[in-house]
């Protein structure tokens, strides 16, 4: 059976070569990219014929376009700030050589966390299973804002080697992811509730301190637990703070609507 990956980018150029040399194994490499400015769609078409540049509708929207470029039998969708190990490869290809039955869906592929250069252990962050690798006709994802989720027709098992994500090399990175996500989840926030009160600004942020250092396990990794945690919560402290401000925006423009 063959399989294609699925990889979108957004000015990468710093990722992109690595993630994309650990899918040369891959039958095709489908790269959907929303206008970047930097080098990355030069660097991805040294490994593909197939780059697709296309304005930004959103995550899942995005990968749909994506998996409508190729006719594999299944889909590895992978983010430019990812690679794909030797053994997560191999096992992956065993699979699609013995064949699968046809009640099987998708996998879902154990993933490990590199922040700051360490792989975090606890904190709740490995395995960090992500539902990765699935049959083309089973099904697409959602446009939701953010954490877009796949939805599968069929059953859904898991793989057991790893996918590596280097998504927070260093703080100034991931101060600047946060201060994206915080915003698209602020405005999903929204979606579902019309009012944030304190409760859920500071009863929110301290319970994900503690729940990710504590319950988690996020001590185990000494220093960078300690970081991690800390980050956490003030992600869902930024969060919460941002739909408040967008909700009393919006009801301000809808109380002037009405005069």
């Amino acid at each position: 059976m063959s399989v294609a990956a699925v990889v979108i980018t957004k000015n990468e150029e710093r990722n992109i070569e690595v993630c994309l040399a650990s899918l040369r194994w891959t039958d095709e490499i489908i790269v959907v990219d929303a206008e970047s400015t930097d080098r990355t769609v030069e660097i991805a078409r040294r490994f593909t014929p197939h780059v697709f540049v296309r304005p930004w509708p959103g995550y899942g929207p995005q990968k749909n376009f994506g998996f409508e470029q190729t006719k594999a039998d299944w889909l590895l969708v992978v983010d430019a700030d990812e690679r794909v190990t030797e053994p997560l490869r191999e096992e992956i290809r065993r699979l699609l050589a013995v064949g699968l039955p046809a009640g099987i869906a998708g996998f879902e592929v154990p993933r490990r966390n590199f922040f700051y250069g360490r792989w975090i252990r606890g904190g709740g962050i490995y395995p960090d299973y992500q539902l990765r690798l699935f049959r083309r006709s089973a099904g697409r994802y959602d446009d939701v804002l953010l954490h877009e989720r796949l939805h599968l027709t069929g059953r859904i098992e898991r793989l057991t080697q790893p996918l590596d994500h280097y998504s927070m090399p260093g703080i100034r990175e991931h101060v600047r992811k946060m201060a994206r996500y915080t915003t698209l989840g602020a405005r999903e926030k929204l979606k579902g509730r019309r009012r944030i009160g304190w409760l859920d600004l500071a009863g929110n942020h301290i319970g994900t301190i503690l729940k990710t250092y504590f319950l988690r396990g996020g001590y185990w990794d000494g220093v960078h637990g300690i970081i991690v945690a800390l980050f956490a919560g003030m992600h869902t402290f930024v969060k919460y703070a941002k739909a408040v401000e967008m909700g009393q925006a919006k009801g301000t423009q809808a109380e002037g609507e009405a005069g």
